[in-house]
């Protein structure tokens, strides 16, 4: 498990997104970028936020900031989830799993007793610079939208 921690610089990654194309890290070069880790698609706490970040996608243009998601969801899950919720940011595709193990974010879970590796919901705000300026884990749904525009913008 990875220990990053705030002033690291990111670790890069390519993958392929919804839509079929490859992203990259470097793309936004000179860019914020906020890197949010989800567990899967379509789900109720995921879609909510999802949501929200597509709500707020103006404000953070403004914040010259671009938002991406990540789960290990195929390529075709993404586009339905993109297409049923009329989501406007990138979510990409980590089926492998090598994005979320090198933020940290493939841990082990337990519901009702049961242990199990899922992907922890976390975000990492990712400066201009490419050092991470922010690192929110075990993230609630509710309110976490705009606690990160709101460290986007004052950056």
């Amino acid at each position: 498990m990875s220990d990053l921690k705030i002033g690291d610089l990111a670790p890069q990654f390519s993958a392929l997104r919804d839509g079929g194309e490859t992203l990259s890290l470097s793309d936004f070069k000179g860019q914020q970028v906020v890197l949010y880790f989800y567990p899967k698609d379509d789900t109720p706490g995921c879609t909510k936020e999802a949501i929200g970040f597509t709500q707020s996608s103006d404000d953070f243009a403004k914040a010259d900031t671009a938002v991406i998601g990540v789960s290990k969801d195929t390529v075709k899950k993404h586009d339905k989830f993109v297409a049923k919720h009329d989501l406007g940011i990138a979510l990409i595709s980590d089926e492998e799993g090598a994005i979320c193990e090198a933020y940290g974010t493939w841990v082990e879970k337990s519901m009702y007793g049961r242990t199990y590796m899922g992907i922890e919901r976390a975000t990492f705000l990712i400066g201009a610079d490419g050092q991470i300026k922010q690192i929110w884990r075990k993230v609630k749904v509710a309110g976490h939208v705009a606690a990160v525009l709101a460290a986007a913008a004052d950056t």
